[in-house]
């Protein structure tokens, strides 16, 4: 259960730390998951950092983990992360949109300023992602920044990060000259922002890797727009324009019994358009 508090600043500001929601086991046992999801998904990539283009020096993403790795998929779907989440967007049920490992190398560039909602074809805006430390993220490692408020703006615009720069905060119309706010959280707290919250992060100035994973939830009852025409998460369980989200490749999160988990889903069908080596800027 979220504090009122909590939820109340999640609505107006877009964002928001809930403390204390991984325990040290877990996180131990979670990060080594994670960091050996990741390890396997990179380990053919040998560039170094230099060699890699503008998004990827922002980070390493490995999409998906909790399909193909059966030790992440608790984190993904955890109790307290799940209902939390469920309960800053006010609905009852929640369905996974996707999860990722954003692990963002030592030296790695920031990440270009955007808004969530516009890569996913969701008509609705009730969705929410729980960024997950692994370590403790400082400033100096590139915490997170949110422009407060921003989810209530009426934007929704997309933001193509993938090989320009995104929004421009001080001079675009988007954020409307509000600054973004960055915040150090600690490993066992989750940072949430709203899908329309506009949000960046900082470079790693340090000589650690910021380890981080992230899990995108949708209220359940949400439906296929038309655009963005192509995504994974709804093509794969052809899901039509204007129909309901929902097959075992987005499922339901919360509410769950304590222990029951969602099986592995089918292997992906080959070819399927872009996977692997999807066109994530998904161009309409």
């Amino acid at each position: 259960m979220v504090k009122e508090e909590l939820r109340d600043r999640f609505a107006e500001q877009g964002f928001v730390v809930v403390p204390d929601l991984l325990s040290a086991d877990e996180l131990k046992s979670f990060g080594t998951a994670v960091d050996e999801g990741v390890h396997v998904r990179c380990a053919d990539d040998p560039r170094s950092l230099d060699e890699k283009t503008t998004y990827e020096q922002s980070f390493q993403q490995c999409i998906n983990l909790w399909e193909d790795r059966p030790d992440v998929r608790p984190l993904t779907f955890h109790p307290a992360i799940t209902a939390a989440a469920a309960g800053l967007l006010g609905v009852d049920s929640v369905r996974l949109w996707h999860d990722q490992a954003l692990y963002k190398e030592a030296g790695g560039r920031g990440t270009d300023p955007h808004q969530d909602q516009p890569y996913w074809p969701i008509t609705e805006s009730n969705t929410i992602t729980a960024w997950i430390p692994l370590v403790d993220v400082s400033l100096e490692m590139g915490a997170m920044g949110y422009v407060p408020g921003s989810h209530r703006f009426g934007v929704r615009k997309f933001a193509n990060i993938f090989s320009a720069q995104g929004f421009d905060l001080a001079h675009g119309p988007e954020a409307q000259g509000v600054e973004p706010v960055f915040v150090p959280v600690r490993a066992g707290d989750v940072a949430f922002h709203h899908g329309l919250t506009i949000h960046t992060a900082g470079p790693n100035l340090t000589g650690d890797v910021r380890r981080a994973h992230t899990a995108i939830f949708f209220a359940d009852g949400s439906t296929r727009a038309e655009r963005p025409r192509a995504h994974p998460s709804v093509d794969r369980g052809r899901i039509e324009v204007g129909a309901p989200i929902a097959s075992v490749f987005t499922p339901v999160a919360h509410p769950r019994t304590a222990g029951d988990l969602p099986g592995t889903p089918p292997p992906i069908e080959q070819p399927f358009p872009g996977w692997p080596g999807w066109d994530w800027s998904m161009k309409p």
